[in-house]
C-alpha cells in the first residue's frame, strides 16, 4: 500500500470514529466497589497531598497509593485463571505453570488488545423482563432467540457479551453479588455454544460471568472450565451493558485494552463500543 493510500484509509477511519456514539462498558473503581470476596480488597487512598511538599516556586504534587486484585471491577480472565483436574489450556500443567510466582504461559500478558466486531446478546430484551432472575440459566434457545431477535449472526472471532441485565444491582454489592439469591448467567450448554460460534470473546454483566444458584456461590463453574480450559476463550466479567441495550446497539465496533501485567491471572480493563 502506498504512503497515499495510507493517508486516505487513515483519514476515513478518524471520519468514521469521529462519528461514533463511545459507549464505555467499565464499572467505577472506588473503595467498597461490589466484588468477589474470593479476590483482594480494591483500596485506594491519597498517599501524598498538596502541600507535603512544596517546591520552590510554590507548585505541589498529589499522589495515590491503590490495591487491588487482578478480578475487581470490569476485568478479563487470562487463560491460566482457572484450572481442571490439574491442567491449564493446551494441557499445561498448572503446577508447574505457577512455579515461579506467576505464570510465564497463559498468563495475561498473553492477550493481545482487541478490536474487532462486538455483538450484545440482550436476553432481558428478549424475554420481555428489566432484570433476568437470580439463578436463571441463559440458554442455547435463549441465546439463538436473542440472535434471530437482533439480526446479529455471530461470527468467528466476535466478542460475545450476553447481558442478564444484573448489572443494575452494581451499586448495591451484597445484591450483586447474590450468595442468597443466585446471580442469572449461562451455564455449560450456553458457554460451549459461544465457543461453537467461534467467539473470541465473551462477557457479561455479572461477577461470575455465568449462571450461579442461589446459595451455591462459585463452588462450581463449569462455563469458566469449558471457556478458559477446554477452548481457550478469555472471559470478561463485571461490564456496564445497560446503555447500549438502552439504545438498542447489538453490533459495534468494540475495543479492549487490559493492563498488561506480565505472568497474572487477570488484569482490570476499560472496554469501549463504538456504534
Amino acid at each position: 500500500m502506498s504512503s497515499s493510500s495510507q493517508s486516505v484509509s487513515t483519514a476515513g477511519l478518524i471520519d468514521l470514529v469521529a462519528q461514533a456514539v463511545v459507549y464505555d462498558l467499565g464499572r467505577t473503581l472506588r473503595n467498597g466497589v461490589a466484588q468477589s470476596p474470593n479476590h483482594p480488597q480494591f483500596h485506594h487512598c491519597l498517599d501524598r497531598a498538596h502541600g507535603d511538599r512544596v517546591r520552590a516556586d510554590g507548585g505541589s504534587a498529589a499522589a495515590d497509593l491503590l490495591t487491588t486484585g487482578c478480578h475487581v471491577g470490569t476485568h478479563v480472565d487470562a487463560l491460566a485463571h482457572v484450572s481442571h483436574q490439574g491442567q491449564l489450556y493446551g494441557g499445561v500443567d498448572a503446577a508447574e505453570a505457577q512455579a515461579g510466582g506467576s505464570f510465564a504461559v497463559l498468563g495475561i500478558h498473553e492477550l493481545p488488545p482487541f478490536v474487532g466486531r462486538g455483538v450484545l446478546l440482550d436476553v432481558p430484551g428478549l424475554l420481555g423482563v428489566e432484570i433476568c432472575e437470580g439463578g436463571h440459566e441463559i440458554t442455547v434457545a435463549e441465546l439463538e432467540s436473542a440472535v434471530a431477535r437482533q439480526g446479529t449472526p455471530i461470527q468467528p472471532g466476535d466478542a460475545v457479551l450476553v447481558r442478564s441485565g444484573w448489572g443494575a444491582h452494581f451499586d448495591d454489592p451484597e445484591r450483586y453479588l447474590g450468595t442468597d439469591t443466585g446471580v442469572p448467567g449461562v451455564g455449560e450448554a450456553g458457554a460451549r455454544w459461544l465457543a461453537d460460534q467461534g467467539a473470541a470473546l465473551a462477557g457479561a454483566d455479572t461477577l461470575a460471568f455465568e449462571c450461579l444458584p442461589a446459595g451455591q456461590g462459585h463452588a462450581l463453574l463449569p462455563a469458566h472450565r469449558v471457556l478458559l480450559v477446554e477452548e481457550g476463550i478469555n472471559i470478561i466479567e463485571a461490564l456496564d451493558l445497560d446503555r447500549l441495550a438502552a439504545d438498542e446497539v447489538y453490533e459495534f465496533v468494540f475495543v479492549l485494552s487490559h493492563l498488561n501485567i506480565y505472568g497474572a491471572t487477570g488484569a482490570p480493563v476499560r472496554p469501549l463500543a463504538l456504534a
